[in-house]
């Protein structure tokens, strides 16, 4: 689920967020960079949850229309095809992904059920809803295509849940694209077979994925006297409070990977913290970004400070 790049900008705000020295202790702030990285996972649990209530909430609906006084005919036989739905069924009877709810403790909705409410009304009144429910006949091919397009078009750019999750956790904003792209890809690739496994994807691609993250950080703290002198030599004729703080922190982490990561590429080293810097610092950030870094590249390769191993990665 996580890639290298957003470990660099998990490391980027709680390396921004330091007011310390390379001197001070920084274990809170490492227990921290973890924790906003794992706190990741408990997002995607958490819109995972939120199809499973939905569904809840649908044949709760359904329930309370066959009870009324004066029930239509359409209310005591209603279309249960969004109920019945194939996919949902699938989630809803996932022993693995239900123990990962207890486990991490996602209760959300259970307390804040009125943002269920919202996502089932939005989902209700869309044309994908009217659409899919013209008949009540389905195969698990057209159950699984109509969640995709209800994840994609209804849930994922919803102002309420946007605005909830900002409130209940800021580091989740940035979360939430990766997170949404893990989502889609686990259900478009979901099939009728699949083992239960196939919803509890690993956060971390590898157990490297994990010490990339707490050395970024370590080391770019550890190295900041040096890499900062690095800095001041090629920005000379900048102003220093000109220079804005997220740009100098990118700076000096790009630096400490190039010096201290010896089987990342230059190439993608440079080409991620541009991409970071068009993403979260100003228009001009990653213009001024890769002019150093393309100064200190040519001086770390003449005096010999580049240790790259193995082919291509200059």
């Amino acid at each position: 689920m996580l890639n290298r790049r957003h470990i660099r900008v998990k490391v980027m705000q709680t390396l921004y967020a330091f007011k310390g020295g390379e001197s001070d202790d920084f274990s809170k702030d490492q227990k921290f960079l973890l924790f906003s990285i794992d706190n990741m996972y408990n997002l995607y649990l958490l819109l995972i949850a939120l199809l499973i209530e939905v569904q809840k909430r649908a044949e709760d609906d359904l329930q309370k229309k066959q009870k009324k006084h004066l029930a239509t005919k359409d209310d005591k036989d209603p279309n249960r095809k969004f109920v019945n739905n194939e996919l949902l069924k699938l989630l809803r009877e996932n022993v693995q992904f239900r123990n990962q709810l207890e486990t991490h403790k996602i209760t959300n909705w259970e307390l804040d059920g009125e943002y269920v409410d919202i996502i089932f009304k939005a989902i209700t009144s869309s044309d994908l809803y009217k659409d899919y429910m013209g008949n009540r006949v389905s195969d698990f091919r057209e159950d699984k295509d109509f969640i995709i397009d209800i994840y994609k078009e209804v849930v994922a750019p919803n102002d309420k849940l946007y605005e909830y999750l900002e409130d209940k956790n800021l580091t989740w904003l940035d979360d939430l694209p990766t997170v949404n792209t893990t989502i889609l890809k686990l259900l478009r690739k979901v099939k009728q077979n699949s083992d239960e496994g196939h919803f509890n994807p690993k956060l971390y691609k590898d157990v490297d994925d994990k010490q990339f993250a707490l050395d970024l950080f370590k080391k770019t703290l550890l190295n900041k006297t040096t890499i900062n002198k690095d800095i001041e030599l090629k920005t000379k004729n900048w102003d220093s409070d000109r220079i804005a703080n997220i740009d100098y922190v990118l700076l000096q982490m790009a630096i400490c990977e190039l010096k201290n990561f010896s089987s990342i590429p230059v190439k993608v080293t440079i080409n991620e913290y541009l991409e970071i810097a068009k993403e979260y610092s100003t228009p001009k950030s990653s213009i001024f970004i890769n002019g150093i870094l393309d100064k200190l590249v040519k001086e770390y390769d003449t005096d010999g400070k580049l240790n790259k191993i193995g082919r291509g990665l200059l």
